[in-house]
C-alpha cells in the first residue's frame, strides 16, 4: 500500500522496501545481498513485522551509532497509547497511524514526505 501511495503521489523519495524486521536491519547495515543499498534519508517502520518487530527494530537502530541519527517514523495500524509511548521513549521520531482509507493514506504519504523533504533539515550522508 506504502509502495502504491508513493506511485500515485509522485513522491520525490525513492522508496526501498523490505518484508521484515531482519531484512530491515540488514539493508540498513548494509549486510547480505543489501550491501550496495543506499543509507536511507527517512525510514517508515510498520510495527507489526515479522522475524524481528518494528519495537526490536527501532530500537536496534536507535542503539546504533551509524544509524541512530536516521529519522524513523512508524507508520502502523496501531492506534494503543503504549505502543505510541513505547515509540517515542525508543526514540521515534514520529508516530502516525496508518488510516484504514486508501485516499487518506495517500495524503498522510504526501504530508510525510512534504514534512521531511521541504520542512526539516536532516544531516548529510
Amino acid at each position: 500500500m506504502t509502495r502504491e501511495a508513493f506511485e500515485d503521489n509522485k513522491v520525490r523519495n525513492t522508496l526501498h522496501v523490505v518484508t521484515n524486521g531482519v531484512d530491515a536491519m540488514a539493508f540498513l547495515r548494509k549486510e547480505g545481498d543489501h550491501a550496495g543499498a543506499p543509507t536511507p534519508d527517512l525510514v517508515l517502520l510498520d510495527l507489526n513485522l515479522p522475524r524481528m518487530d518494528g519495537r526490536e527494530v527501532l530500537a536496534a537502530v536507535k542503539d546504533d551509532p551509524e544509524l541512530r541519527r536516521i529519522p524513523v517514523v512508524v507508520l502502523t495500524t496501531s492506534e494503543a497509547e503504549e505502543d505510541v509511548l513505547r515509540s517515542y521513549s525508543l526514540h521515534a521520531n514520529a508516530y502516525v497511524t496508518k488510516p484504514v482509507d486508501f485516499e487518506r493514506f495517500i495524503d498522510v504519504v504526501r504530508q510525510i514526505d512534504d514534512f521531511f523533504v521541504s520542512v526539516v533539515r536532516l544531516p548529510r550522508g
